[in-house]
């Protein structure tokens, strides 16, 4: 009996410290869970106010939640910026609604994301926004949003909070975004973020905002200068002298790029013009015949690009990004067969007599045009741009489509290609010696009128093919070969007559000075301005730029 008493004993001691270990844990979880119930309420408490009568009261709610860092705060902000965030009129409730159908919404309750069941939408009161609800919107999602695992979603969000900055919510995330960031393109757009809010900021000291407008004029365009200006007309003399300074200097940089920029954009003219007139500097160069429907050559280019597109879309929908590459050979192999056609129907009879030749081209391209508008319509047609093309880059100060640089890059590669053609082909060395006499080349055994016809398939290809590069940046209509055909002649007789050389220099010559004219004398004063400079031009120097030498061109 002694030693039952000797075991039970200690086992009920053993016991009893058990059971109140398990109790002193009990209360202490129990006190370790308030805090995050009263977390809770008070987030609960801040969604509720979104639904308040005052813009100032739901402004301060948005800035509020996301100070809080909450996961849910997120999703919240973002249903109330899409316009889903409702209150429900039974009980007061927020939910965040979506359609089921029949007018009835799926409710979540927005604090928990909870199901709420369902109601009709007459149930239902839209939470309204306004101007300053939605900057406090656009800076809070910024704010939520800075340590997004995509890059580019994090410069996004500085951007946001950039334009929208907010001192209250802003400023402490940018902190926290900047001791973890490593990417040197985000630590700079959070940077100029931060400079923002610090100089929008009233609370901000002298020697923050001092910082703040260097990292904005040493980061920032046309952006910052509402900015700056704010600053220069701050009551510290200091801070408005240097942010009055800054606004010169960013002034004088944007006149620089802008200057950069006119240059891109005639370089971009000059490559199209480069691309419609190189083909027309063959035809015109080795048999003298003025091709009035050469742009019709162009405009037919772009069509074949437009059925080459049809083709796939209806086909083989995920060849579509080749198209380009599809249409290139077929717009020449067809533009080059109708040349060489016209060629030898018509301009074989009228050599010799340029007015009836012109006359004749001039009636040959009405006649391809109404061919066009009857099989595809006089409407514009849509050709769209592969994604390889698609899009656009800064550098600087300067804005750089794909679109464009691909198009320079083509024709380029065109000039370069046709250089060689001429200079390493028997057949190059047959149009330059018809070129510079075709008495003396005639004699030397050479068909110059298989040359003749050869060189206008040739002229009429390119043309094809520069018609499928037009058609990524202007209308394909049966009206497309007429805008160019004025400015392909232009081209030619500047450059030298025959010379491709010429026809480069001219063209970039051309756009760029065209480009430089336009902001000052508006587009058609400035058309006419280098049409008189090109008049003026021939008289001095008849042959153009770079003419070709040789006896029968000389005589």
């Amino acid at each position: 009996m002694e030693r039952k008493r000797a075991t039970i004993l200690p086992l009920c001691a053993a016991l009893r410290v058990a059971l109140h270990a398990f109790s002193f844990l009990a209360i202490v979880g129990l006190l370790s869970q308030e805090p995050a119930r009263a977390d809770a309420a008070a987030f609960e408490a801040l969604v509720q106010k979104l639904g308040a009568e005052s813009y100032s009261e739901k402004a301060a709610a948005v800035e509020a939640m996301a100070a809080t860092g909450e996961p849910r705060a997120l999703e919240i902000i973002k249903a109330l910026a899409a316009g889903v965030l409702y209150r429900r009129k039974s009980d007061g409730m927020l939910v965040v609604a979506v359609p089921k159908g029949g007018g009835v919404l799926t409710l979540n309750a927005a604090a928990s994301g909870a199901a709420a069941g369902e109601a009709p939408d007459g149930e239902l009161e839209a939470i309204g926004l306004n101007n300053r609800v939605r900057r406090a919107i656009d800076s809070a999602l910024g704010a939520l949003t800075l340590l997004n695992a995509d890059p580019a979603e994090r410069i996004r969000a500085a951007n946001s909070m950039f334009k929208s900055p907010n001192a209250a919510t802003a400023l402490p995330a940018l902190d926290a975004a900047l001791k973890a960031e490593t990417n040197a393109s985000v630590r700079t757009a959070f940077e100029r973020a931060r400079a923002a809010v610090l100089l929008a900021s009233s609370d901000s000291s002298i020697a923050d905002r001092v910082k703040a407008i260097d990292i904005l004029q040493e980061n920032g365009g046309q952006d910052v200068l509402g900015l700056l200006e704010n600053a220069s007309a701050s009551k510290d003399e200091a801070v408005a002298a240097l942010a009055k300074a800054a606004v010169e200097r960013i002034r004088s940089r944007l006149a620089l790029w802008s200057l950069a920029q006119n240059a891109w954009y005639g370089l971009s003219l000059g490559s199209v013009l480069l691309l419609a007139a190189i083909g027309l500097a063959i035809t015109f160069g080795v048999m003298g015949v003025i091709n009035m429907a050469h742009g019709e050559m162009v405009m037919i280019g772009a069509y074949a690009t437009f059925v080459v597109q049809e083709g796939m879309r209806l086909y083989s929908p995920g060849l579509l990004d080749y198209s380009l590459l599809v249409a290139l050979p077929l717009a020449f192999a067809v533009t080059g067969a109708i040349g060489i056609a016209i060629e030898r129907g018509i301009i074989s009879f009228l050599y010799g007599r340029p007015l009836e030749t012109l006359l004749a081209t001039f009636g040959l391209s009405l006649i391809i045009q109404q061919a066009v508008r009857t099989i595809f319509g006089p409407t514009n047609r849509e050709v769209s741009a592969p994604s390889w093309m698609s899009g656009a880059f800064e550098v600087g100060g300067l804005s750089v489509t794909y679109g464009r640089l691909w198009i320079i890059v083509f024709a380029l590669a065109v000039f370069v290609a046709l250089q060689l053609l001429l200079k390493l082909t028997s057949f190059g060395l047959q149009m330059r010696a018809v070129t510079q006499n075709r008495g003396m080349a005639s004699s030397m055994g050479i068909r110059t009128r298989r040359v003749d016809a050869m060189a206008f398939g040739l002229g009429s290809g390119i043309a094809g093919i520069a018609g499928v590069a037009l058609s990524q940046i202007d209308n394909v209509s049966p009206n497309l070969g007429q805008s160019y055909i004025i400015d392909s002649f232009m081209v030619v007789v500047f450059g030298g007559v025959g010379n491709l050389t010429g026809t480069l220099v001219a063209a970039l010559t051309l756009g760029v000075a065209n480009k430089f004219l336009e902001p000052l004398a508006g587009a058609v004063l400035a058309k006419i301005l280098m049409l008189v400079f090109i008049i003026l031009f021939i008289q001095k120097r008849p042959r153009g730029l770079f003419a070709l030498k040789g006896r029968s061109v000389e005589a």
